[in-house]
């Protein structure tokens, strides 16, 4: 950080197994990136469900760490939680001080980010969703927000987390939806909305 930086800002991308949320830290960090992935092995194929990861061969197993110099004086830090659920336990801590919470979705595996987003709405974060582009079927927003159950006042955006700059608009996007909710005072109604029954694709 440099000297005149006095003030750093956290963001959490967090997400399921192998969603690209190591890929998007790296893409938008201006430094290399910290990253603590690891090979997996067949040690790990009766824990870690590989299945529909295809060609995954290395997995976070506590957190990515990138930053963003954004003026003298402001530093965004960005923290890319582990997406296995034996790691989950770190999520929590994570959460901890962060500005807000980007949601990496797969709609391929949909299912696989209801706890991230059930753990933001708990902790009152507010978040974003960003639906990272595998090449999967198509869905409308409207599908997407339906099998999510999310709330309407919650963004949804289309990413290529690989591309500097769509991973940078999905930061600003996030930025742009804080802002919103402490300008109308939502932040403090987000813990106390009932959790609601959520779909997988079909």
């Amino acid at each position: 950080m440099g000297a005149s930086a006095d003030n750093g800002l956290k963001i959490v991308v967090v997400g399921g197994f192998g969603v690209g949320k190591t890929t998007l830290v790296r893409s938008v960090s201006e430094i290399r990136p910290l990253n603590t992935e690891e090979t997996m092995t067949q040690a790990g194929e009766s824990v870690d469900d590989t299945s529909r990861v295809r060609g995954k061969t290395a997995t976070t197993v506590a957190f990515d760490f990138g930053r963003i110099t954004l003026d003298t004086r402001n530093v965004l830090y960005l923290f890319g939680a582990p997406g296995q659920e034996r790691f989950w336990f770190l999520w929590d801590r994570l959460f901890s001080g962060t500005l807000g919470a980007v949601v990496l979705v797969d709609t391929r595996r949909i299912g696989d980010s209801w706890y991230a987003i059930d753990r933001l709405e708990h902790h009152g974060t507010p978040f974003i969703v960003a639906c990272n582009d595998f090449g999967g079927p198509a869905h409308t927003q409207d599908e997407i927000r339906d099998a999510l159950d999310l709330d309407p006042h919650v963004p949804l955006v289309d990413c290529d987390a690989r591309s500097r700059e769509s991973s940078k608009q999905v930061l600003i996007a996030l930025v742009q939806h804080v802002k919103n909710q402490y300008a109308q005072g939502r932040l403090t109604d987000l813990a106390a909305q009932p959790a609601a029954p959520r779909q997988e694709f079909v």
